[in-house]
């Protein structure tokens, strides 16, 4: 059943069940309970390409090693920037700048945190840290991780301050749009701006995957609207089985995000991890190809081909949205973080043990990881040329380095003991940075709007 289009507009929220089903796993188990145990786990925790062991550098047509696809912002240096490393300071949005550079932000490195950890809070201060990145809780004993800070090569990100956050967004209403990881920025999010205010939950559907917070102090609502490919595509069951096959239509937005667009003003959209999987896709009305597949008459593609349809159709449903441009709504790209399975996939071994983050020069751009995020750069790039509030968040570059992120063995599932989730990300941890780059984005977005009244 497809979510109400008034379930996020109504005081009085009714329950619509949600009643997707993923994919099915890649080998049989002797054990129903076992089976349904998996189910669940991967319900809400997709693992990038390793359920498909094709891949590298067959995965995309056009690869381009180095391709670089900077965004410039501006970085406001004043006497009073060395205390934008505090995270109890607030910089007004009227204070007029005494110094503008060009920095990009999102091409830098690793450096340790001045005076140990980075973090903005603990356990105990964030109570809504779900179960499955509660790394410490279940029993990560290793903290270096968490003492480490983004620098761009060309100026400082200033840290998250929840009160900044609150002047930009106050009476509006942010969605994040996409899978699992999107959650996990939504949860860090949630954890950051928890610290000035806690928020009240407005609404959860059955299987947790749309969610509303609302803040009244600031009157802000924050959602999460869960999209497998942002356009839509369905898993080919069989006797009620599912095949791990999706049927993607690549012409048509997922309608449960996109009827919610016209109420938004800010959305914050991501995809990639599930793309790779079995695929068969349909292009007005017919079926154009198919992705991991080796049938006679059927053309064959590789994974950049859906990636790229899918966000291209996405971003020219938001630039059609009338509604969005009469609220001049702000679309804010989140960059592919890649996994970090080593050794093996999920289901074969693969873990990520590490304890702190590689150098720049240890990590392989030549990887698959790397061109997904160039695929996306570049349809944002088509987009934002055609008009519209684009901005984008490109996370890539630095959390290829940090495969010490993620909850490993640590995340608390009893009936999985052995296998490691090396997607999703630890909370405290460096997913807290995509927040100090979306506020930096928020930032100047605001101050452009503002200068172009």
């Amino acid at each position: 059943m497809k979510t109400s289009s008034t379930m996020f507009h109504d005081k009085h929220h009714h329950n619509h069940s949600k009643r997707e089903r993923f994919l099915g796993l890649p080998f049989v188990f002797s054990s129903l309970l076992v089976a349904s145990i998996f189910c669940l786990f991967f319900l809400n925790y997709p693992n990038p390409s390793n359920l498909i062991p094709q891949q590298g550098i067959h995965l995309f047509e056009n690869f381009s090693q180095n391709q670089e696809h900077p965004i410039i912002t501006t970085q406001t240096l004043s006497s009073s920037s060395s205390s934008s490393s505090s995270p109890s300071s607030s910089s007004s949005l009227s204070n007029p700048p005494t110094e503008q550079k060009p920095c990009d932000l999102f091409k830098g490195h690793w450096v340790q945190a001045l005076g140990g950890s980075s973090t903005y809070y603990t356990n105990s201060s964030c109570p809504s840290i779900p179960d499955g990145k509660n790394c410490f809780r279940h029993g990560r004993k290793d903290t270096d991780f968490l003492n480490w800070r983004w620098k761009p090569d060309e100026c400082e990100l200033p840290r998250f301050d929840p009160n900044t956050f609150f002047q930009i967004v106050h009476g509006k209403t942010m969605a994040f749009i996409g899978d699992s990881v999107a959650r996990n920025h939504v949860e860090s999010l949630l954890c950051l701006l928890s610290q000035e205010e806690a928020p009240k939950d407005m609404y959860k559907d059955s299987e947790d995957r749309f969610r509303k917070w609302y803040f009244p102090i600031h009157n802000f609502s924050l959602m999460m609207l869960w999209s497998r490919f942002l356009v839509v595509g369905e898993e080919r069951m069989v006797n009620g089985t599912g095949t791990s096959v999706f049927d993607m239509q690549l012409d048509k937005v997922d309608s449960d995000w996109a009827k919610e667009l016209p109420y938004l003003d800010y959305a914050v959209i991501s995809c990639g991890h599930w793309f790779f999987r079995g695929m068969r896709l349909h292009e007005g009305g017919k079926e154009v190809g198919c992705v991991y597949c080796d049938e006679p008459n059927v053309t064959r593609y590789n994974v950049d081909f859906p990636l790229r349809k899918a966000m291209r159709t996405a971003f020219r449903y938001i630039s059609e949205c009338k509604e969005c441009r009469r609220r001049r709504m702000v679309t804010v790209m989140r960059t592919f973080a890649a996994a970090h399975f080593e050794n093996g996939y999920w289901n074969t071994g693969g873990y990520c043990n590490r304890t702190g983050p590689m150098s720049e020069s240890e990590v392989d751009f030549g990887k698959f990881e790397w061109e997904v995020r160039n695929v996306q750069m570049e349809e944002f790039e088509r987009a934002r040329e055609k008009g519209g509030r684009f901005e984008v968040v490109d996370v890539s570059r630095a959390m290829l380095m940090r495969a010490d992120g993620h909850p490993g063995e640590h995340w608390g599932n009893k009936w999985m003991k052995g296998y490691n989730d090396c997607t999703h990300w630890c909370m405290p941890g460096p997913v807290d940075m995509w927040s100090e780059l979306l506020l930096a984005v928020l930032r100047k977005a605001s101050a452009f709007h503002l200068n172009s009244i």
